[in-house]
C-alpha cells in the first residue's frame, strides 16, 4: 500500500513527452518538494503524466507552485520519484522573473550541487550543476521517425480517444560543459521549452521543409550559443534514467546576468 500525501511542488522543468507502452505519451515533471510554509526541502521527480490530457486548469506551467496527491514509487529505485493523481492537482501560483529571478533561485540555488560525482556519491538521480566551463554547444541529428513499436502505441486509442499526434523532433540539442570538479561531460537537453524552440522557429519560417529546418537550427543555435552563454547565467537541472543511470540536461536555468554595479568617488 503507497502512503498518498497532498504535498506542494515547485514546477522546475517538463521533460518532452515520451512514447510508454503502458501510457502512450508521458511527461516527466521535476522540481522542489516544499512544506506547507513553501520552504524547500529537496528535488522531486513526479512519473508518468499525461500531460497533454490533463483538464486545462491543471496544465501547471513551469515556475508554478501545485498541490497535489502524491506517493513513492515503490518500483524505481530513484528516490526522489513519486507518482502523482492526476485529478488531485491545484494550482496555487507562478513565480515571475522579478529582480532577475531572486525568487525562484531562493527556491533552489541552496541546493546547487559541485557535480555529477557528488550528486551519485549521495544517492541521487537529481541535480542542479553551474558549469565551470562550457565547451561548446551542439546539434545532432537524429531519426526523424517514431519506431515501428513507439508509432503503434501512438496508433491506439480507444472509441473514446482521438489518436495521439506526437511530433519526433528530428534533432538532440546539447552542452559539452567541466563541472566544478574538472570532470568533462557531454549532455544532450531533453527540455520541453527547448524543444518548443525549435517547433516555433521553424513554424514562423517562411521556407518549407529543410530549409525552415535549417533556419530554425540557427535561431536555436543563437539562442543558445549566443544569447544564454553571453547573458545569461546559466544552470543545468539534471537528472538520469531509471533503466541506464546515464545523466542528460532536464532542464535548462536561465536567469539574467546580474551586473555589478561600480562604486565611484569623488575627489
Amino acid at each position: 500500500m503507497f502512503d498518498k500525501q497532498r504535498r506542494k511542488i515547485l514546477i522546475v522543468t517538463k521533460t518532452y513527452p515520451s512514447i510508454s507502452t503502458k501510457y502512450k505519451e508521458t511527461v516527466c515533471t521535476a522540481g522542489m518538494l516544499l512544506d506547507d510554509e513553501e520552504k524547500p526541502l529537496g528535488w522531486i521527480r513526479i512519473y508518468p503524466i499525461r500531460f497533454r490530457k490533463l483538464d486545462f486548469d491543471k496544465r501547471y506551467p513551469r515556475w508554478s507552485i501545485i498541490s497535489a496527491e502524491i506517493w513513492r514509487d515503490e518500483r524505481d529505485s530513484r528516490k526522489e520519484s513519486h507518482k502523482i493523481e492526476d485529478q488531485s492537482i491545484q494550482l496555487i501560483r507562478k513565480i515571475d522573473t522579478q529582480d532577475a529571478w531572486q525568487e525562484r533561485k531562493s527556491f533552489i540555488l541552496p541546493f546547487l550541487d559541485q557535480s555529477i560525482k557528488q550528486i551519485q556519491s549521495e544517492n541521487r538521480s537529481l541535480g542542479l550543476l553551474k558549469p565551470k566551463q562550457i565547451k561548446k554547444f551542439y546539434i545532432k541529428e537524429t531519426t526523424r521517425a517514431w519506431s515501428e513499436r513507439q508509432q503503434g502505441v501512438l496508433d491506439q486509442y480507444d472509441l473514446l480517444e482521438k489518436p495521439v499526434d506526437l511530433e519526433k523532433i528530428p534533432y538532440q540539442f546539447g552542452y559539452e560543459f567541466i563541472d566544478e570538479d574538472d570532470f568533462s561531460h557531454k549532455f544532450s537537453i531533453n527540455d520541453w521549452e527547448i524543444a518548443q524552440l525549435y517547433r516555433q522557429c521553424r513554424d514562423r519560417s517562411r521556407k518549407i521543409g529543410l530549409e525552415a529546418e535549417q533556419e530554425a537550427l540557427v535561431k536555436v543555435k543563437a539562442k543558445l550559443e549566443g544569447d544564454f552563454l553571453k547573458n545569461k547565467d546559466l544552470y543545468f537541472f539534471v537528472g538520469n534514467q531509471k533503466r541506464f543511470k546515464n545523466f542528460m540536461t532536464i532542464g535548462l536555468i536561465y536567469p539574467p546576468k546580474v551586473k555589478t554595479k561600480q562604486l565611484s568617488f569623488d575627489l
